[in-house]
């Protein structure tokens, strides 16, 4: 297997080669309404009260022990993660760029947009809802191929080096969050558990179909 390219054709380009590989509109399109439909999931499974997602149970946790404001301990938790990106040889681009700035925006303003349920099935609904548009989601902007976000980058490095599946990379990688969000004191519930067992795999079958393939630069 090349390895500057995943089972799922995830291409390791460069910011530049990303920009040059060609179906740029699309996939700026592709990119924003990924971002989007991120932020409304992260609406989705706050509103529904069943617990948080396993990187936010973390960033929870981490704000018990530091004087940090939940948004500082994010930005802060992003920059160690791509620091992380440094031996999986991941590269940056747009799409990162991007979902630092308008991840936050996005999640804010749809928060503002959905009422919170008041009964459990409507929660639940709102749980199931939320997992499968997260995979989604993930699918839109990462198929796009102009660079993922901070702790999507680390699931998709993990992926092209290993040549594992983006299902195995992902359920690993939240379960491990998770239970260091568990350790430093982070609030579970029934929708982290749901979500850490379940967004792997469908994100690997949304990643089947969403992905755009693109050409590497051929290595000198």
């Amino acid at each position: 297997m090349n390895p500057n390219t995943s089972p799922l054709g995830l291409a390791n380009l460069g910011p530049l080669d990303q920009l040059r590989a060609g179906r740029l509109p699309e996939r700026v399109v592709r990119l924003l309404a990924g971002l989007w439909l991120y932020g409304v999931s992260n609406a989705l499974l706050m509103e529904s009260a069943l617990g948080g997602s396993p990187w936010v149970v973390f960033h929870q946790g981490a704000t018990l022990h530091l004087p940090l404001s939940l948004g500082v301990v994010m930005v802060l938790v992003a920059v160690a993660v791509l620091l992380l990106w440094i031996p999986l040889r991941q590269m940056p681009g747009l799409g990162t760029v991007a979902n630092t700035l308008l991840l936050g925006p996005f999640t804010d303003f749809n928060l503002r947009m959905l009422d919170a349920p008041e009964s459990l099935p409507l929660r639940c609904a709102y749980l199931a809802g939320g997992v499968v548009v997260c995979a989604l989601a993930t699918a839109l902007y990462v198929g796009a191929q102009l660079g993922p976000g901070p702790r999507d980058g680390l699931m998709t490095g993990f992926a092209r080096r290993t040549g594992w599946s983006i299902q195995r990379v992902r359920t690993c990688i939240e379960i491990v969050v998770l239970a260091m969000g568990v350790v430093l004191g982070g609030t579970v519930g029934m929708g982290t558990v749901v979500f850490a067992l379940c967004v792997g795999p469908i994100t690997q079958f949304f990643m089947r179909y969403l992905v755009l393939r693109l050409e590497a630069p051929a290595e000198a």
